[in-house]
């Protein structure tokens, strides 16, 4: 395997990981810009980058700063996104730089922004009656909003926000209890584009302040070589086992996520890589593929960078980022824990063996580039010290720049620096829009009092019952996200299915928790199954079939959010409650876990048959109830499934006894 300018070789077929990315998920240009309209969309990103880097030492108002912002962000949309799609037959190589009309948006787009920010205070005081000026900048903004959404996302999210309008505009029309009044154009403008609920609201707010900062941080670190580092660091420690192929994509996921955030881009990145050595090692093309799809969706559920749903969390919970990061560990850490586990049964059912490839020294490697994880540490250090994730993450940030001298071939030239604040500008362009536009949604939301209206439905449906409503709350999150990118999915279910499972006595921290993971966790569900798709892209399996095996692989990460709010011990994966009940949900965690895997994998000491896997599947349900008679219960299967198992066995090996 070999590899260049972002193209790795495997065999006699090239796999252009830019080209993947641009497929599956807006995470680099979806154009492949050349030229002058190459080095605009740099300049502005590079603008933008510095921009939010002189914001985190000269605060200024967010009814300044979030319009300025945007004025600078999504004119650049229009010109790194096609507005359409790519003719027919035009090959890779082709020019794909933007159209008059794209460059005619780049400046309409800017226009309400700068009539914003020329004289934001008058302009946000008259939310309640805004001039005919203000409707016309207003309405503009709101238009092209949707159109940069539609560009990045896809269509459905523009969609939603006009259905949610329209639910505003004729909301006396909807049957009881959906019904509202009606909110005339001039309301709806007012309170999402001169208020501070809408389109300049807490999602908007998270894009240009964690998010943006953090994709700096991402580029220059990648920049430094840390990337190389993190996945040469997997390949030295397990890729000389029967296993160790599978361990390998697991940790270097792992590694790559704390710094990406993202599914798509992890799976990319490690497939292009790591499909070879799958490949050598035995694994079938669709599992290879659910090994990479797995190791990448766990990018978005990584400390410390986890993905946007994280920043937003904060935001909303007015707690330090520091927690969030907290919260996140231990689930994190069962997540990655149900893959190992099922890879290592997967090495002894498809019998793999081990590749040779040459690596070097795991502690040669921790001496000469250990450094790498330093700055990863300092945002960790830095937020426990008081400091500001804003202030922690751009201290960070210079570190890793830093420490980038120490290697020669990585060194932070002008020119890696300036490709390094573009790519971290452009790393965020395709979450901006969709941030403004969920933005949109939630300031319909509390306009009209829909979402507590639909959590009040939830919450009867299910009779009051905690576990019947985080049922339907699950399968609700799992459903919007089928439809809508992970971000957007937490934010419509934070306003909808929070208050249901507040209502029922879950704290807020583990209702947003829950959320999350089950907004992540849509990540594997058709049709948007972005990760599994890419990776059949590049393992050239089946991509349903790849999909479908990837949820076998992420199923374990299906219980740990019902752990967490089903019972009060399931708090205890979040860090609280105590170090008592920290132990005991850990523990009674890592076995439900592992009596998943075993149900699913089939695999024990040996081959599991159904009866075994049947009685681990019931002891891994039942250990979700943090609760004696549930613990009892869950126990006592898991026992007997294990006996049951050791029995077989001894039955099959008699015969051979026998014979020998």
């Amino acid at each position: 395997m070999t590899e260049r300018s972002g193209v790795s070789v495997v065999g006699d077929q090239p796999i252009d990981e830019e080209a993947l990315l641009a497929e599956f998920e807006a995470e680099k240009p979806a154009r492949r810009l050349s030229g002058m309209p190459l080095l605009a969309a740099q300049t502005i990103g590079v603008c933008l980058s510095l921009f939010a880097l002189y914001w985190v030492f000269n605060p200024m108002a967010k009814q300044f700063y979030l319009p300025s912002f945007l004025m600078i962000s999504l004119p650049m949309t229009f010109l790194v996104y096609r507005g359409w799609s790519r003719p027919n037959g035009s090959g890779s190589e082709a020019p794909d730089n933007p159209h008059l009309l794209d460059w005619a948006l780049a400046v309409i787009a800017a226009v309400p922004f700068a009539y914003i920010i020329s004289d934001w205070d008058s302009f946000f005081r008259r939310a309640i009656i805004p001039t005919p000026l203000d409707m016309a900048m207003g309405t503009i903004a709101i238009l092209v909003t949707l159109e940069a959404a539609r560009r990045t996302v896809g269509l459905l999210v523009p969609l939603v926000v006009l259905f949610f309008f329209g639910y505003a505009f004729w909301g006396p029309l909807f049957p009881a209890p959906f019904g509202t009044s009606a909110f005339g154009w001039a309301r709806l403008v007012g309170h999402n584009v001169m208020g501070t609920q809408g389109l300049f609201g807490v999602p908007t707010d998270v894009a240009a302040t964690y998010i943006i900062l953090f994709t700096i941080y991402g580029a220059v670190l990648s920049a430094s070589g840390a990337t190389r580092f993190f996945i040469d660091l997997s390949f030295s420690a397990f890729g000389q086992s029967k296993a160790g192929p599978g361990r390998t994509v697991t940790m270097a996921g792992f590694l790559l996520g704390t710094v990406s955030g993202s599914g798509v881009a992890t799976t990319v990145t490690l497939g292009g890589i790591s499909w070879p050595l799958l490949r050598k090692a035995g694994y079938p093309q669709e599992h290879g593929g659910a090994v990479l799809a797995a190791a990448g969706i766990g990018a978005i559920m990584s400390p410390p960078t986890l993905g946007a749903a994280a920043f937003i969390i904060a935001a909303l919970l007015g707690v330090s980022y520091l927690q969030v990061l907290i919260w996140a560990t231990i689930p994190t850490l069962l997540y990655y824990l149900g893959i190992i586990l099922s890879i290592e049964m997967d090495a002894r059912r498809f019998k793999t063996h081990t590749v040779d490839i040459e690596v070097k020294p795991v502690g040669g490697l921790l001496l000469r580039f250990g450094y790498h994880f330093s700055s990863l540490i300092a945002i960790v250090v830095f937020m426990a010290m008081g400091m500001t994730p804003f202030r922690a993450v751009m201290y960070a940030t210079g570190l890793a720049f830093i420490l980038s001298f120490l290697d020669r071939e990585a060194w932070m030239t002008p020119r890696r620096i300036w490709d390094a604040l573009a790519q971290g500008a452009m790393g965020a362009l395709s979450v901006i829009p969709v941030m403004a536009a969920a933005g949109l949604i939630v300031g319909v939301m509390t306009l009209t009092g829909l979402g507590l209206k639909l959590a009040n439905i939830i919450v009867m449906i299910a009779g009051g019952n905690l576990f019947l409503t985080a049922l339907l709350s699950a399968i609700s999150i799992i459903l919007l996200g089928l439809a809508v990118p992970v971000t957007a999915s937490f934010i419509i279910s934070w306003v909808i299915i929070g208050p249901a499972l507040q209502d029922v006595g879950v704290p807020a921290y583990a209702a947003a928790m829950f959320i999350f993971y089950y907004s992540v966790l849509s990540e594997v569900s058709p049709p948007t199954a972005l990760s599994p798709f890419a990776a059949s892209a590049i393992t050239g399996g089946k991509p349903v079939k790849t999909m479908w095996l990837t949820w076998r692989y992420t199923l374990s990460a299906f219980l740990v959010p019902f752990i967490i709010v089903l019972s009060d011990p399931g708090i205890g994966l979040l860090f609280q409650g105590g170090w008592q009940v920290v132990l005991l949900s850990f523990v009674i965690s890592v076995i439900a876990v592992s009596a998943l895997a075993v149900a699913t994998g089939a695999w024990l000491l040996g081959p599991a048959g159904w009866a075994e896997r049947i009685l681990f599947g019931i002891g891994a349900v039942a250990l979700l109830v943090m609760e004696p008679i549930f613990i009892g219960v869950g126990a006592a299967a898991i026992v007997i499934g294990f006996l049951i198992h050791i029995v077989g066995r001894r039955r099959h090996a008699s015969p051979a006894s026998r014979e020998g």
